[in-house]
């Protein structure tokens, strides 16, 4: 990770005490990284997960990179016809995704990682979700377990709404503003946090 696991746990500990007994049933935070050659590659494993179990994801992620032996790379999978990007398993909405990746990597919109390491979270955001099929969601998991951003709070993640609701004692999923405000206190950890919300769902009631 780029921050300190250690003080982002000893910080939301004193700053949540709902936080803080959370954290006392799931223990030390391990938070793994999913390196990533490019954004390109990175990006393109984010549209083929959508929406998909993981195990069904993987098998058609597997698949769409056996079809580069020598190499996945933007120029390479805008040369394959549409027939051997469906073979694999891609949707009609996924396929026009990942062409419209491949084009806007080639032309500059994507910022490579060592650009992407000038900008802020909101930035590359910004920068990103220009992809057809990457929305705000997609990016925020590109910051926190590509890059290893240490103060994501993905709002609008059911996960996390309703780990926030289950640690707090909710009857309701809480609404965005209602998870930006108590999240307050998280920063500038919110991507710890936010782990910790998702470990809560594994938990035994």
């Amino acid at each position: 990770m780029l921050f300190d696991t250690r003080q982002a746990v000893r910080h939301l500990r004193r700053a949540d005490h709902r936080l803080a007994a959370l954290i006392a049933r799931i223990g030390p935070l391990r938070m793994n990284l999913r390196p990533a050659l490019s954004p390109f590659e990175a990006l393109l494993r984010a549209i083929t997960y959508q929406q998909l179990s993981g195990k069904a994801a993987a098998t058609i992620h597997g698949r769409l990179l056996d079809l580069f032996p020598e190499g996945l790379a933007p120029e390479s999978l805008l040369a394959l016809p549409e027939a051997a990007l469906r073979g694999a398993g891609l949707s009609h909405n996924k396929l026009l995704a990942v062409r419209d990746l491949a084009t806007k990597t080639l032309d500059g919109s994507i910022p490579d990682f060592t650009v992407m390491d000038t900008l802020t979270d909101d930035e590359i955001i910004e920068r990103l979700t220009v992809v057809r099929g990457i929305g705000r969601w997609s990016v925020e998991m590109l910051l926190m377990f590509t890059l290893g951003r240490p103060d994501v709070l993905p709002v609008d993640d059911l996960g996390i709404r309703k780990g926030f609701q289950l640690v707090y004692g909710m009857k309701r999923l809480p609404a965005a503003v209602t998870l930006r405000r108590a999240a307050c206190v998280w920063k500038p950890f919110r991507s710890a946090a936010s782990w910790y919300l998702w470990r809560a769902l594994d938990l035994p009631l």
